[in-house]
């Protein structure tokens, strides 16, 4: 802001130089020219009128009156000679300047009077004045500068307040404050900010509390569900059973922590700790649950070719998110099923396809509301979902509706951080291994 401020003031002086100070030299230039052949003229009609008079009363003129005449004139150097229709001349002791103004005129009985004057003079007054206009140009261009300076800070300061406010919003202060600019522009901004801001907080505190409502309607049943299944894998003695169990206990136990996340995220105003996440752990983690499932529904899950990096998330999150897409791919969706990451930039796109027939054109964008569904169900996954990537720093959009395809944006790892690069081989550990109940 400033640089373009005083940028623009240094193009006003230059437009002033351009259509005023160029032409007033030239203007200038061309009046002293004029005033110094106009002087010689008059100079010259003074002397021709003497030398009438003097041949009248037939006198002569002499040396020193040329001299007295020359020397009378406010031009300096002057030079006139006189020479008479006999042959006679006369001339002041001034020398003929090389370069030099000259005007011949006859007295009224033929004599020939010649007035000269060196250019030399004209020009010195032409170079001071160009001097002059170059001193004023300098000037214009300082002061300019000097005063594009302040008002460039007058004008900065209050947008950098302003920047740093909005920066705060989008940081979570919903309470920013900023002393009035006096500016009417920048002002009616932060105004706006404020409202902003204001219907910031209403959301906000919206969200927490639908998260701590969420929250709080599945930790019980999810506590009923854990004693459910663990009655059964104790109760079993068919290893597959048991071994089903054990998976539908991690599936548990994550929700559990995705529940405890929630809680956590509707109490403070920090999202939960994220860190370096496999994409193919998670991802790889996700078919196992779904691809039988996705069989006996002679549904096909499919994990593309992509870019299977490492992403800053909870893994938890991660792991719900997904699942929760693929539960609407199974419900809502036909034909394959296929998870894609691509990177783009410093964050990846997780996207989930299906070959169904996409979401219908009522819903759009509002089927992540709450209470939101296509089919009478609660409405609460993918607004959850939503929920979960928002407070691990990504996003959750519906990119295409027919055929439907959901992408999850999250932050990829720095390459300097990534856990391939800084961890020695084998310190990562498996999501897949953190807890085997038995």
């Amino acid at each position: 802001m400033r640089q373009r401020t005083i940028e623009l003031m240094r193009v006003v002086v230059a437009v002033a130089v351009l259509f005023f100070a160029i032409p007033g030299v030239l203007l200038g230039s061309f009046l002293i020219w004029r005033d110094t052949q106009t002087s010689i003229e008059v100079r010259s009609q003074t002397v021709v009128e003497i030398i009438g008079r003097l041949e009248q009363n037939d006198a002569k003129v002499w040396p020193n009156l040329l001299n007295s005449l020359a020397e009378s004139s406010r031009l300096s150097e002057v030079h006139i000679s006189v020479a008479y229709p006999n042959g006679q001349t006369f001339e002041s002791t001034n020398p003929v300047a090389p370069l030099r103004f000259e005007i011949r005129r006859f007295s009224p009985q033929g004599t020939l009077v010649t007035i000269s004057a060196p250019k030399y003079a004209a020009l010195g007054n032409i170079f001071k004045l160009c001097g002059a206009a170059l001193v004023l140009v300098v000037s214009a261009y300082a002061v300019g500068g000097l005063v594009a300076h302040r008002r460039a800070r007058t004008l900065s300061d209050p947008l950098v307040l302003l920047a740093a406010t909005a920066e705060q919003i989008g940081n979570g202060r919903v309470r920013p404050h900023m002393e009035p600019s006096g500016i009417e522009e920048i002002d009616l901004v932060y105004q706006e900010l404020e409202r902003t801001a204001t219907r910031m907080a209403g959301r906000i505190a919206a969200e927490r509390q639908f998260a701590a409502d969420a929250a709080h309607q599945l930790r019980t049943p999810l506590t009923a569900l854990s004693m459910r299944v663990e009655e059964i894998q104790y109760l079993s003695d068919d290893d597959e059973v048991r071994e089903e169990a054990s998976r539908a206990l991690e599936q548990i136990d994550r929700l559990s922590g995705v529940v405890a996340e929630l809680m956590r995220t509707s109490a403070s105003d920090v999202s939960a700790t994220t860190e370096a996440v496999s994409i193919r752990e998670i991802c790889e983690q996700q078919y196992d649950e779904w691809n039988a499932v996705f069989r006996n529904e002679h549904r096909e899950l499919v994990l593309g070719d992509g870019d299977y990096d490492f992403v800053l998330a909870t893994p938890g999150s991660l792991s719900q998110i997904i699942a929760t897409l693929l539960e609407n791919s199974l419900k809502y969706g036909a034909g394959t099923t296929t998870i894609t990451p691509i990177k783009s930039g410093r964050m990846i796109n997780i996207k989930v396809r299906d070959e169904g027939p996409g979401v219908p054109d009522e819903l759009g964008d509002t089927i992540f509301h709450k209470g939101v569904s296509g089919s009478g169900s609660t409405g609460i996954g993918l607004a959850v979902a939503r929920q979960l990537a928002s407070s691990n720093g990504g996003r959750l959009e519906l990119t295409t509706r027919q055929p439907a395809e959901f992408t999850l944006t999250l932050p990829s790892v720095p390459e300097h951080l990534d856990p391939s690069h800084v961890v020695p081989q084998g310190a990562v550990i498996s999501l897949a291994s953190r807890r085997r109940r038995r």
